[in-house]
C-alpha cells in the first residue's frame, strides 16, 4: 500500500517515468520508516532505481513499474556489503546475440518478493549492469533468517537467466557508486528514525516506571544516560541534514552513514538496558530496535570502512 497508493517507489524516480521528489523527500520517508521498523523494501528498492538510473540507457519500463510500486533489489555487493569489482558473484554470457547470467549470492537485500533484480556480472569486458525480471525461469530466491526481523533477506542464484545489459566496457562503477553514496544517506536517515523512536520510547517508559517510590527516570544517572543519547540523536540530526543538501554525496554520505550507525547501536543498547528486564523479553519492541541496528551496522559496509572512504576523499 505504501508504494502502491502512497506512492513512496517513485521517490527519487524521473517525473516523466512518474517518480518525484528527490533526496531530501527520500530523507523524510526513510526516517519515519525507520521509526516504526516497517518491514518494507524501501531501501533495497532505492539502491536498484539508483543503479538503473545511473547506466547510460536507464530502461524506462522498469523504472516505470518501479514507481507504480514494484519492488526492486540489487545483486551486487561484497561480502562487506560495499561493491567491490574483485569480489563479483555473477557471470553474464553473450548467447545469440543476448546475455545470460549465472552465479550465486548468499544474502540480497529485498530480493524476495522483488519484481526486478539488478545485476552486477562480469563480462569479457569487464563489470558491467544488466537486469532480470524475478519471475524469469533459472531465478531462484530463498529467503534467509537474519539478526534483524524486519528486514528481509534472500539468497539469489541464477542459472542461465536472459538478462538486458544496461552498461558496456565494463563501467558498472559508474553506475554502482553514486547510487551507494545516496544509499548511504537514504539509510543515515533510517538509523536517525529507529534513534529518536528509541530514545521516545525510553524516555516515556522511565517516567511511568517507578522504583523505591518514585519515577526512575528522576535518578540522576539516568538523566545523565538520557542527556548523552540525546546528544547523539541529535548530532545523527544534523549528520543527515548536512548529507540531504551537500553537493559531495561520497563526502557526506561517508560521515552520515559512520556516525549514524554507531548512534544508533548505542542508544538501542542503552535503551535496553534502561527498560530492565522487559527491555530483555521477545514481546518487547526494545530488541527489535536492538536487532535492526546491529544489523544495519554491517549493511553498505561497516563504520570504519566509510570513515576510510572519509579520509580518502579528504586526502588525509
Amino acid at each position: 500500500m505504501l508504494a502502491e497508493q502512497i506512492g513512496i517507489g517513485a521517490l527519487g524516480l524521473p517525473e516523466d517515468l512518474g517518480g518525484l521528489g528527490g533526496l531530501p523527500e527520500l530523507a523524510v520517508v526513510a526516517e519515519e520508516l525507520g521509526a516504526a521498523l516497517l518491514p518494507v523494501p524501501f531501501l533495497s528498492t532505492v539502491i536498484a532505481g539508483q543503479v538503473l538510473l545511473g547506466t547510460p540507457t536507464p530502461p524506462d519500463d522498469v523504472l516505470t513499474e518501479i514507481a507504480e510500486g514494484a519492488p526492486a533489489a540489487f545483486a551486487g555487493l561484497d561480502r562487506r556489503g560495499w561493491w567491490s569489482t574483485d569480489e563479483l558473484l555473477f557471470a553474464a554470457t553473450e548467447v545469440d546475440g543476448g546475455w545470460v547470467i549465472d552465479g550465486h549470492a548468499p544474502a540480497v537485500l529485498g530480493a524476495a518478493g522483488a519484481t526486478w533484480i539488478v545485476v552486477a556480472a562480469n563480462t569479457a569486458d569487464g563489470p558491467d549492469i544488466f537486469v532480470v525480471a524475478a519471475a524469469t525461469a533459472g531465478v531462484g530466491v530463498h529467503p534467509i533468517e537474519t539478526l534483524d526481523l524486519t528486514r528481509a533477506q534472500a539468497s539469489v542464484h541464477l542459472a542461465a537467466v536472459p538478462a538486458i545489459r544496461l552498461t558496456t566496457g565494463g563501467n558498472a562503477s559508474a553506475a554502482v557508486l553514486p547510487a551507494l553514496d545516496t544509499a548511504c544517506i537514504v539509510l543515515a536517515a533510517e538509523q536517525l528514525g529507529g534513534s529518536q523512536a528509541s530514545l521516545d520510547h525510553t524516555v516515556d517508559y522511565v517516567k511511568e516506571r517507578r522504583q523505591f517510590g518514585r519515577a526512575i527516570g528522576s535518578f540522576q544517572a539516568v538523566k545523565h544516560t538520557l542527556a548523552d543519547l540525546l546528544v547523539l540523536v541529535e548530532s545523527s540530526r544534523s549528520a543527515v541534514s548536512r548529507a540531504v543538501e551537500s553537493d559531495d554525496r561520497t563526502e557526506a554520505g561517508a560521515v552520515a552513514r559512520a556516525w549514524c550507525s554507531d548512534a544508533y547501536r548505542t542508544v538501542s543498547a542503552e535503551a535496553v538496558q534502561l527498560h530492565g528486564g522487559i527491555g530483555f523479553t521477545w514481546e518487547h519492541h526494545c530488541h527489535l530496535y536492538f536487532r535492526r541496528a546491529r544489523a544495519d551496522a554491517q549493511l553498505l559496509g561497516g563504520s570504519a570502512m566509510h570513515r576510510e572512504r572519509l579520509a580518502t576523499a579528504l586526502a588525509w
